[in-house]
């Protein structure tokens, strides 16, 4: 092969690569960015802004997995939790975006590449929202999530993050679009969940049984900047309030993960749990806890809470009160009331339910009582020499 031969078959191969190249970028283009016609237009286009006020159920499914959250009059409820209440905040969140979101961009697909952006019923996640009556008001499909490249430099060190997904409008292929958010949608039930819960404040007491009863503790302090003492102390027995001070916030946020449907006591350990743990506090609450560890798991914890109040019914007037201040003291102790009545009403609808919790929120409640205790320190023996303390040295 001579000189010109060989550089021909280079041109020749140049031009080539260069038609590939020209028809893949035009067939990537036409599937990337589809037609500019719809760029800008709403996600949901064609459905009246007051549809959003008619949606009183959302179906969610990923493969298996399928949420069902429902409007029961002015509440929302997870029906995989037994109609617990759902997080208002995440589905009012949701539906908005969902009326607000603008199209990034249309994507032109055939059939064949829904697989590829994640838009089939196995690979994606289903969307149908309903009327009361169970109309459909719109259905999606959420596929394939897109991402930018962060540089090395940011604050998140690199990597890719979401910035957008595609979507399909019930099974029209024709409707595929890129939007510009995420759209973090699972199909978890315990995502949706109304994770508000009881909270624990000022407490006075904490007395907790265990296993063995030479564990058992109790806990108490006289006033709500006091230190904790424990109420049965014996001959030996000092504790060391570095090891207390956790006991003040003690349930004070409370988190739970998940709430058990129709719990049985092979599936939540309380059957072998050795009693309950009892908090009382100084405004007049008192709260029964009962925890078992749930089988096969090392973190997880079923969690049982009763709350009853104990408050006075009338203010008691002070040694040196004045007659100008009754009306305001009054007040303040029928206000006080008021408070502490609505919290005891709210936080007693927590009592029929089972909880999931982590080691971390109950951890405290584990404790034994040797783990309050000061460490002793060793005595000398008889006739054993105590070590001399060597002279402090010349400055």
């Amino acid at each position: 092969m001579n000189r010109k031969q060989l550089t021909f078959l280079i041109v020749l191969g140049v031009v080539l690569g260069g038609l590939g190249y020209y028809v893949y970028n035009k067939n990537q283009s036409s599937y990337e960015r589809g037609s500019a016609s719809g760029e800008g237009q709403k996600l949901l286009q064609g459905v009246p802004p007051g549809a959003i006020n008619d949606v009183a159920q959302i179906i969610l499914r990923q493969n298996t997995n399928e949420v069902i959250l429902t409007r029961q009059g002015e509440q929302w409820t997870v029906k995989q939790r037994g109609d617990y209440p759902a997080n208002f905040g995440n589905i009012s969140d949701l539906l908005q975006k969902f009326w607000d979101l603008k199209v990034t961009r249309p994507v032109t697909v055939g059939p064949s590449r829904l697989p590829q952006l994640k838009l089939t019923k196995t690979d994606g996640t289903l969307v149908e929202l309903k009327d009361e009556k169970g109309k459909a008001v719109v259905a999606l499909t959420l596929g394939l999530q897109s991402s930018k490249d962060m540089p090395q430099d940011s604050q998140f060190g690199g990597g890719s993050s979401p910035n957008g997904r595609y979507v399909m409008r019930g099974d029209d292929v024709k409707s595929v679009v890129l939007v510009s958010d995420p759209l973090t949608v699972e199909a978890k039930p315990e995502d949706w969940l109304n994770k508000d819960w009881f909270k624990v404040e000022k407490i006075k007491s904490v007395s907790v049984l265990t296993t063995n009863a030479t564990n058992n503790w109790k806990l108490v302090r006289e006033t709500e900047s006091g230190e904790w003492k424990l109420a049965d102390a014996k001959p030996g027995e000092t504790v060391d309030t570095s090891k207390t001070g956790a006991m003040t916030w003690l349930l004070s946020t409370p988190a739970f993960n998940d709430v058990m449907v129709d719990p049985k006591p092979e599936t939540t350990g309380l059957e072998q749990a050795p009693g309950p743990t009892v908090i009382e506090t100084f405004d007049g609450f008192t709260y029964t806890i009962k925890l078992g560890r749930i089988p096969m798991s090392e973190d997880s914890f079923a969690l049982q809470v009763r709350v009853a109040g104990n408050f006075p019914k009338e203010r008691a007037p002070g040694k040196d009160e004045k007659p100008e201040d009754k009306t305001r003291l009054d007040k303040e102790f029928a206000d006080k009331q008021k408070a502490q009545q609505e919290k005891l009403k709210n936080e007693q609808r927590f009592e029929k339910r089972t909880y999931v919790v982590t080691k971390w929120t109950v951890d405290n409640l584990l404790k034994e009582r040797k783990d309050f205790l000061a460490e002793k320190k060793e005595e000398p023996k008889p006739g054993e020499a105590t070590p001399a303390v060597p002279p402090p040295k010349d400055k």
